[in-house]
């Protein structure tokens, strides 16, 4: 899965209204950037790297895993798969959308 379908699945997940009520980046560093904009109305998904309330680094494999299902949240943090920097409870919010 590239980044593009990443973010088109994201955005599907994401819907019109998630309940993120906040913003979240997905970092993969050179592979780019995930922005996910719960504030807005209706929700937002894009590969603007803007600054948000919680971000995630984690490698582009990793993300797929999460995305197929592969890698659960919690296993994966507590794994060392990502990094949580920023609100961590929005990144505990994003269970409902993953």
């Amino acid at each position: 899965m590239d980044m593009p379908t990443c973010t088109e699945t994201l955005r599907t997940r994401m819907g019109a209204a998630s309940g993120l009520n906040a913003t979240l980046k997905f970092d993969c560093g050179d592979d780019g950037v995930i922005f996910l904009d719960g504030r807005s109305v209706p929700n937002a998904v894009s590969n603007e790297d803007r600054d948000a309330d919680c971000t995630i680094a984690i490698s582009h494999a990793n993300l797929v895993a999460l995305l197929t299902g592969e890698l659960e949240p919690t296993t994966g943090f507590m794994m060392g798969h990502f990094k949580v920097s920023g609100d961590i409870s929005v990144a505990m919010k994003l269970q409902r959308v993953l």
